[in-house]
């Protein structure tokens, strides 16, 4: 990489971990780049998990006031994200790289969905049964399911997270989002350390997006935490909506 090409990869890292920490779907803001680059899909999904992790925990340092009472969730949903993560980053390195290309877009449309009706949707469901404080027996699957996701791709893994748990959960959306960027954090440094152990990352690109990221994810949540819930929902849609019209387009033009 030239200097211009370093720094574009530099700017995309600090842009992810903020983009993280708000709402979550950096990465495409880093995955186009390293495309563009020249860098193979692969090379550059192992390389961009690995950069992002050290930005996923500044990220949730910076919500740890909305973490507060919400230690029994991090451990219940973490160990399933960290199964998750693991899952998925086998699947990474042993599928064709197609298999989610119109899987992957349907599921953060459906997250988008989720988090549009949350309000009305949860006020149905309390006059239907009593408040879950731990969203009941299937968001730990889900939590899971988001986690095999997050390890195979990471794309917008954060709004799949907070529309499950939005739907699942009696809580705010802000606390929702502090418990979202810690179970990021537990998927992306588990796809980390497994991608270093059984993948070839390019250790350049780490290095910036690392760098980067931390930069990104710290002055992400110091602005997140500041959004109003109605902003906030607004924004994880907008965003949601647009990584998977790039996701589809990508799938049909590629």
């Amino acid at each position: 990489m030239n200097v211009w090409e370093a720094l574009a990869v530099l700017a995309a890292g600090v842009g992810a971990g903020a983009i993280n920490a708000v709402v979550g779907s950096g990465t495409l803001f880093t995955f186009p780049v390293l495309l563009a680059l020249g860098f193979a899909p692969i090379t550059a999904t192992v390389s961009n998990s690995i950069g992002l992790a050290p930005g996923s925990l500044t990220g949730a340092i910076g919500y740890r006031r909305e973490l507060r009472g919400q230690r029994s969730r991090v451990l219940r949903f973490g160990f399933m994200s960290l199964l998750g993560a693991v899952t998925g980053g086998v699947l990474l390195l042993n599928l064709p790289e197609d298999v989610f290309r119109l899987v992957v877009p349907v599921l953060i449309l459906l997250a988008c969905t989720l988090i549009v009706v949350q309000p009305r949707l949860n006020a149905w469901l309390r006059r239907r049964r009593p408040a879950r404080p731990n969203g009941g027996p299937l968001l730990p699957v889900g939590v899971y399911g988001a986690g095999v996701y997050g390890g195979y791709f990471a794309a917008a893994q954060g709004i799949i997270l907070v529309g499950l748990m939005g739907l699942s959960l009696d809580e705010e959306l802000q606390r929702l989002n502090a418990l979202k960027n810690a179970l990021t954090f537990i998927v992306n440094a588990t796809a980390a350390v497994f991608y270093i152990a059984f993948a070839t990352p390019d250790w350049r690109v780490v290095g910036l997006i690392a760098g980067g990221s931390v930069v990104g994810g710290y002055l992400g949540a110091r602005f997140g935490r500041r959004l109003r819930p109605a902003a906030l929902r607004v924004l994880v849609v907008v965003i949601g909506l647009t990584a998977a019209v790039q996701l589809l387009s990508d799938a049909f033009t590629g």
